[in-house]
C-alpha cells in the first residue's frame, strides 16, 4: 500500500523538507494512528506501508541522495550530552551529538520517520539497513507527547508520528507554518477521540 501527500498547490501546507513515513503494516489498524493525517497535512510528504525496501529511492519513489536525508533515530542521546535547550540533535557514528549540527540540518532534503509501536518501529529499523546511510536525528522534546494521554508511549521522549514530524520541521524549516499546521491537526484528532461514544483507544 502506498499513499502520498497532496500534490503541490492542492491542499496541505507547503514544506521544503520532504517527509517520508515508513509505516509498519499492523499500524494501519490502530485507531489513533497519526501518520496519514500528518502526510495529508503537508504538500511534500509520502506514506508507504510495508516491512522492507531495497533503498531510500525505492521507498521514496524517486531518486534521492541518502547523504542529504535524515532518519529519526530510535536510540536516544542522554539529555546531559546535549546542549541546554537542544530539541533536535545529529548523532555521529560513535553515538555522540555532532559538535556543529547546523550545516547538516540545513542541508537535508528530507527526513524519514518510522511509524508503529516501539517494537514495530525497531523491526522496520533492522529490516532496512540502508537507513544507516542517513543522518541520525534524535529529538529531545520539551514536554511529553500530547497524544500520550490517549495512547500510552513507552518512554517520556517518545512522540506520535505527527508530533515528531512537527517538532523536526520546526527546526528544519525556515518558518513555523508546517509545524503549526500539524499541531492543529493533532488537536483535532485528540478532540475527535474524546467525543462521547467513540470506542476506547488501545495502548
Amino acid at each position: 500500500m502506498v499513499s502520498e501527500g497532496a500534490p503541490a498547490g492542492e491542499g496541505g501546507v507547503a514544506n521544503r523538507v520532504f517527509v517520508l513515513v515508513l509505516q509498519h503494516p499492523q499500524e494501519q489498524r490502530e485507531t489513533l494512528a497519526t501518520a496519514a493525517a500528518a502526510v495529508a497535512g503537508l504538500r511534500r510528504a509520502r506514506l508507504v506501508a510495508g516491512l522492507s525496501w531495497p533503498n531510500l529511492s525505492q521507498a521514496l519513489g524517486r531518486r534521492a541522495d541518502p547523504r542529504r536525508w535524515g532518519v529519526l533515530y530510535l536510540g536516544s542521546a542522554q539529555p546531559a550530552a546535549l546542549a541546554p535547550g537542544t530539541q533536535i540533535a545529529v548523532l555521529g557514528r560513535d553515538g555522540k551529538p555532532a559538535s556543529d549540527p547546523q550545516p547538516i540540518l540545513r542541508g537535508l532534503d528530507g527526513i524519514v520517520l518510522l511509524d508503529g509501536t516501539w517494537s514495530q518501529a525497531k523491526t522496520l529499523w533492522w529490516r532496512n539497513p540502508w537507513l544507516l546511510k542517513l543522518q541520525r536525528l534524535v529529538l529531545n522534546p520539551p514536554r511529553p507527547a500530547q497524544l500520550g494521554r490517549l495512547r500510552r508511549e513507552p518512554r517520556r521522549d517518545a512522540l506520535s508520528t505527527l508530533e515528531a514530524a512537527a517538532l523536526a520541521l520546526r527546526h528544519l524549516e525556515a518558518g513555523p507554518q508546517a509545524a503549526d499546521a500539524l499541531l492543529v491537526i493533532l488537536d483535532r484528532l485528540i478532540a475527535a477521540a474524546r467525543r462521547p461514544g467513540r470506542p476506547a483507544i488501545g495502548p
